[in-house]
């Protein structure tokens, strides 16, 4: 299967901007393109690139003064299966954990592990643990929050999740992180590029999407409690602890957003956009 996935981001500056952004597939990812993907500016700007301390690809420009594009347009091949599911993957004693997955059990800024324990383990508690507590853990999430985006609050942490029961993706990936975490799991924050693959289209724009991955029999499982289904077609684009760490843009000064667009397109060898048929696939989360 072949995805055609890219943005268009056009803002407005008062002076020269400083720029930081996580808008590419993930290094891992790179081997799959078909068609590069390359960082176009209007007006053209000098820009530089390097990996994070997560290994996330950024890339580093200043915007000048007033109005200024950021585009891309890349073509990736994926196999087209649906996230891989592991119902007996256990749960790994925390002192047999590799050590640079400790770091995904800590609060952080946007989850609060010790406000949400005590109700992690009075809901999770008497669950099995393993993937069966994630599963329960993301069902909860899934059944217990409404999605709105016009209720989207970006200083929303996963308690405030808890108690609004209302938000976007990362609100939902948040809380279902802080969740696990509570519960010795180790879960990390995912952003990237999710297309309407193997579904109907959604009549919404698209927007990037946040999900979870968390640490079960000794590897990254994908866990997604917002969309709540086994998905084709996933592009990572970045990881961290939440979702300050895979800030799209990270902007050292004022500007004021003009347009966002984003697409992810299953594609012919052309790169012409197929169009999901009436009978798209959708495969339902198991448990």
């Amino acid at each position: 299967m072949l995805l055609r996935y890219g943005y268009r981001i056009v803002f407005e500056t008062d002076g020269a901007l400083p720029l930081v952004t996580q808008l590419a597939a993930r290094p891992e990812r790179r081997m799959d393109l078909r068609v590069p993907e390359i960082v176009r500016t209007f007006p053209a700007v000098h820009h530089t690139s390097y990996t994070d301390g997560f290994g996330n690809l950024c890339t580093r420009l200043t915007a000048p003064d007033g109005r200024f594009e950021l585009t891309s347009d890349a073509i990736i091949a994926d196999s087209g299966l649906p996230d891989p599911i592991c119902p007996e993957a256990g749960q790994d004693p925390v002192d047999e954990l590799p050590d640079d997955v400790l770091i995904y059990l800590l609060s952080s800024r946007y989850c609060e592990v010790d406000l949400m324990g005590p109700t992690a383990w009075e809901l999770f508690g008497q669950t099995p643990p393993g993937w069966a507590r994630v599963q329960a853990v993301s069902d909860w999430v899934n059944d217990h929050m409404r999605f709105s985006y016009h209720e989207a609050n970006p200083r929303r942490t996963a308690f405030g999740a808890y108690q609004d029961r209302v938000g976007v993706c990362r609100d939902y990936t948040h809380l279902a992180i802080t969740m696990c975490r509570a519960l010795n799991i180790p879960a990390r924050y995912i952003n990237g590029y999710l297309g309407d693959i193997g579904i109907p289209p959604e009549p919404t724009p698209m927007d990037f999407a946040a999900w979870m991955q968390v640490w079960l029999g000794g590897q990254w499982w994908t866990f997604d409690p917002r969309n709540h289904a086994l998905r084709v077609g996933r592009i990572v684009v970045s990881i961290g602890r939440d979702a300050t760490d895979c800030a799209l843009i990270s902007s050292f000064g004022q500007h004021r957003l003009q347009e966002f667009k984003v697409w992810t397109d299953e594609v012919n060898e052309a790169g012409e956009k197929i169009s999901p048929g009436p009978s798209a696939a959708i495969y339902p989360r198991p448990g």
